[in-house]
């Protein structure tokens, strides 16, 4: 007769069989398993290597063309604004950098910067809209008109356009000194620009922006700068809209004058203002802007070409 102990013995043996079948099998089963994720590690840390040094190799060669445009870049424009004068407007996300580096260019080049003029955070802001509008309408010097067109970019190129730049036909001023000064110091106290000390007009504007527009209202930003830009080379013998990475966005300036067939057959425009081939660019395409000329350079998806005279792309 099979008693209870034998059935509890017999009972136990099983369950310490499974148990060292588990044990044993999951060992076996947890060193394939370690192998193969260590496998795949090693493989992953030599991709990653190999990124990483294909990077490192592709920022050298970077740097070493931005080195050599640098160097070059003063022979390259030398003559091609030869007694020639240029405005230079930026925009509060401007870099500093890109803008010292373009006036050195544009004295290379032989032109005379005339003056700078700083467009506030406030100039784009869809929230000053309304007040860049009215304050436009009522400093708007006798004989100057405005465009048809309502939006704040358009209306403000249309009123400081003619205060910055010489007309085309004769190079004469289109406002008096002291109309200048009343309506640059309006914009001022509205908070819409910040002018340098003895801003003379110009024959040709280089307008000088950052990246992307970033935040709520980002398209309306980029638009009213794009604008802007558009109606100020209305005003004169030529004008650029010079960005930087980021500026042919959809949300950036350069990228919404790019979207418009219209602004596109009047304005040049640079995306990569912030290396110093873009630079070079940025003088060479206002050099083109005085010949009647225009493009769209730079590295962006949008852009026609690298550099005036280079091979379409």
């Amino acid at each position: 007769m099979i008693s209870l102990r034998y059935h509890i013995i017999s009972i136990a043996a099983v369950f310490l069989a499974l148990a060292v079948g588990v044990v044993v099998g999951s060992t076996t089963l947890s060193r394939s398993l370690l192998s193969g994720l260590s496998n795949e590690n090693g493989d992953l840390a030599a991709q990653v290597n190999t990124l990483e040094n294909e990077k490192n190799a592709r920022d050298a060669r970077l740097a070493g063309a931005d080195s050599f445009a640098s160097s070059i870049g003063p022979m390259a424009v030398q003559g091609q604004l030869s007694q020639r004068t240029v405005v230079l407007i930026t925009t509060a996300d401007a870099r500093p950098a890109d803008r010292d580096a373009l006036k050195a260019l544009v004295a290379d080049a032989g032109g005379t910067v005339t003056g700078e003029l700083q467009l506030t955070d406030q100039f784009s802001d869809p929230r000053k809209a309304d007040q860049l509008r009215d304050i436009v309408v009522r400093l708007l010097p006798a004989g100057v008109q405005l465009p048809t067109a309502s939006d704040p970019g358009t209306l403000a190129g249309g009123l400081i356009g003619p205060l910055v730049l010489i007309r085309k036909d004769n190079n004469k001023p289109q406002a008096s000194g002291d109309e200048t000064a009343a309506a640059l110091a309006g914009l001022t106290e509205g908070g819409f620009v910040k002018a340098s000390q003895g801003i003379q007009p110009a024959q040709l504007a280089i307008v000088l922006t950052g990246g992307a527009a970033k935040g709520d209202g980002a398209g309306d930003r980029a638009a009213t700068v794009a604008r802007f830009a558009t109606q100020v080379d209305r005003s004169g013998a030529g004008t650029v809209l010079a960005g930087d990475a980021g500026s042919a966005s959809g949300t950036g300036p350069v990228g919404v004058v790019r979207a418009d067939t219209a602004a596109t057959s009047i304005l040049s425009t640079v995306d990569n203002v912030q290396t110093a081939a873009g630079r070079v660019v940025t003088v060479l395409a206002l050099r083109e802007q005085l010949e009647g000329r225009v493009g769209r350079y730079g590295d962006a998806g949008n852009a026609e070409r690298p550099a005036p005279g280079a091979p379409q792309e």
